[in-house]
């Protein structure tokens, strides 16, 4: 007698295979695909051999397709062009933009050395960064 188990992905009802009494996935390929899934996604984070063999193997992946984004962009200007409006959105939602830190609060800066980068009208912060020395003079008496 086959005793039955919910699947872990899509909640339905399935026998369990009595060569696997600890199965947890049903047999449907969806199902499958999401167990496969949460495996490795277990191994990246556990497994620092796994997660090692896996970064050697993209980054070899990367080096023998060093042009594939280039090419697909190419062959997907749709693609392309609905990253472009999302990211426009994204940008909109919050407000300025920095790719490095940004600072925006009240309390005054203290002396040392900085990098400071422009912000463009869109309110994107571009890499083209300056480093200067801030030497504060004197300080406003806080209450």
């Amino acid at each position: 007698m086959n005793a039955i188990q919910r699947c872990a992905a899509c909640g339905e009802s399935f026998k369990l295979r009595p060569q696997s009494p600890t199965q947890s996935y049903c047999s449907s390929a969806d199902c499958q695909r999401e167990r496969r899934r949460q495996w490795q996604k277990s191994q990246l984070r556990n497994d620092l051999d796994y997660r090692d063999n896996q970064a050697r193997a993209q980054a070899a992946w990367r080096e023998r397709n060093s042009d594939y984004w280039r090419r697909y962009r190419e062959e997907h200007p749709d693609y392309q062009e609905s990253n472009r409006q999302a990211q426009r959105i994204r940008n909109e939602k919050r407000g300025q933009i920095a790719k490095m830190d940004s600072s925006t609060t009240d309390v005054p800066v203290p002396s040392g050395i900085y990098t400071l980068c422009p912000v463009t009208a869109a309110g994107i912060a571009k890499m083209n960064v300056w480093t200067v020395q801030i030497t504060v003079l004197a300080r406003l008496a806080t209450r």
